[in-house]
């Protein structure tokens, strides 16, 4: 079975989701600059790893409600 969340979705060209399906993680991110981006892990660490590489705290200054709701939604995964 595979279960997917919906880590933020602005409109349908900046958006993150991630499917866990079984032992992997597959997240996608959907960006108008980058376009579609895959990222597969092996286990949660190694994704919170991967996110806090990507949404790095002084980035949010001024807006860590955003940042605490990006990381309250990996968490969930």
């Amino acid at each position: 079975m595979i279960k997917k969340h919906e880590i933020y979705k602005k409109d349908k060209w900046n958006m993150m989701t991630v499917e866990v399906q079984g032992r992997y993680i597959v997240l996608r991110e959907i960006s108008d600059q980058w376009g579609e981006e895959t990222h597969t892990f092996m286990s949660r660490p190694a994704m919170m790893q991967w996110v806090n590489n990507r949404f790095p705290k002084e980035d949010y200054q001024g807006n860590e409600d955003e940042w605490r709701q990006i990381m309250n939604a990996f968490k969930e995964v």
